[in-house]
């Protein structure tokens, strides 16, 4: 069961939109290669705003991500490609159905 999870607001600069959109494809093989991270999942909330939410079984496997390829490309790029720095929230997960 997944324990822990994080939710990251991404907003794109204007005219970066489909940077960003590369960007998070480009992340994909990446976290598949973490067997601690179930399930990810990139998504777009409006025309600039993106997200990552993924779940972990554990804080351990959390910060692994944290640390990781993805966290370490999302911090190279952040001021390439977003408005602000990236809003994570860690989150606890009370429930759910993978």
């Amino acid at each position: 069961m997944a324990t822990k999870a994080l939710l990251v607001r991404l907003e794109a600069k204007p005219g970066k939109e489909d940077a960003v959109v590369e960007f998070l494809l480009s992340a994909l093989p990446l976290v598949e290669q973490e067997p601690g991270t179930k399930p990810w999942f990139a998504v777009r909330f409006g025309p600039s705003t993106f997200g990552i939410i993924d779940a972990f079984p554990d804080q351990a496997a959390r910060e692994t991500h944290l640390n990781g390829p993805v966290g370490k490309a999302l911090g190279e790029r952040a001021d390439e490609l977003f408005a602000a720095p990236p809003e994570i929230s860690e989150l606890d997960v009370l429930a759910n159905k993978l």
